[in-house]
């Protein structure tokens, strides 16, 4: 049975990178490391991902003051080669033209990254099931009034208890403190938009069979995943307070405080989550409770 400790080795090496990098936009080396061959030498991860730059396929930004650490995204040839990647389809290729653009994405996507690999590195300690291939970074779904909401990451996760599976899942939304802690909090009215977003047909149905009744998300999730915010980026002090606007938020605002009386919402600091793990008690309800995993939001 496959736990989701490391990925499968049927699957060569060098077709994993393509796919990790395609899934989420750029990783470092070390990065690529733990999620793809954790425990095996550095040169195991870092011999092919010369290769694949020598055929073109991808390259490297160096990141600032890391010693020279590289940064790795899929050139305009590797992005459409790995667009119809089984894993990929449906995914919209997102080639990086340059050095000077990937500077750009990279402290955003990189955190993002590193939030994943706190999940993968516990799922490994624990014998569930989350892989590389189970965090969808930069996820769009419909709202009303034509808008939309692009979540961080949508997260796939399996508890594994003896032979009992529970799948969860979860948007996450990761906060580097770069924007004001009001904006912050109302990624919370989206998504309770979202969640009560049921959208009306528009003109005469083509067929006498009416149309299945529910809110827009029903298209995607069987429920409605969990919604975890992750803090990093400054002092203990900022980001308790930045967590106590997201639960203000969902205290005063009538249909957030709806969305958290029917849906799990948490938030954690990023450094805890690394230190404990995502399923220590690291999380604060935002409707009320004292700190707990993740999975017992």
């Amino acid at each position: 049975m496959s736990s989701g400790r490391t990925p499968s080795p049927i699957e060569p090496l060098p077709h994993q990178l393509l796919a990790v990098l395609g899934q989420h936009r750029m990783a470092t080396t070390n990065q690529l490391h733990e999620l793809l061959r954790p425990g095996a030498v550095r040169q195991t991860v870092s011999a092919p991902l010369n290769k694949l730059r020598r055929d073109g396929l991808v390259d490297y930004t160096v990141l600032p003051a890391s010693n020279r650490s590289r940064a790795w995204y899929l050139t305009s040839e590797g992005a459409r080669l790995t667009k119809d990647f089984p894993a990929l389809r449906g995914r919209p290729p997102y080639p990086i033209n340059s050095a000077t653009a990937a500077s750009l994405k990279t402290p955003h996507t990189l955190t993002v990254v590193r939030s994943h690999l706190a999940f993968v590195t516990d799922a490994r300690r624990r014998g569930d099931e989350h892989g590389h291939l189970d965090w969808t970074p930069e996820v769009s779904h419909p709202l009303s009034d034509g808008e939309r909401i692009i979540t961080d990451a949508v997260m796939h996760y399996t508890l594994i208890d003896d032979d009992e599976r529970t799948k969860l899942r979860a948007f996450v939304e990761v906060d580097r403190t770069t924007m004001s802690s009001e904006r912050l909090a109302s990624k919370l009215i989206e998504y309770a938009r979202l969640w009560s977003y049921e959208p009306q047909p528009i003109g005469r149905p083509r067929s006498r069979q009416a149309a299945a009744p529910g809110a827009v998300w029903l298209r995607w999730y069987p429920v409605f995943p969990r919604v975890l915010f992750v803090l990093t980026g400054a002092s203990r002090h900022v980001l308790d307070n930045r967590i106590n606007d997201l639960k203000a938020m969902a205290a005063e605002h009538p249909l957030v405080g709806t969305l958290a009386r029917h849906v799990p919402i948490g938030a954690a600091v990023l450094d805890d989550l690394e230190e404990q793990g995502p399923t220590g008690n690291v999380w604060v309800p935002l409707a009320n409770g004292d700190p707990r995993p993740w999975t017992q939001l």
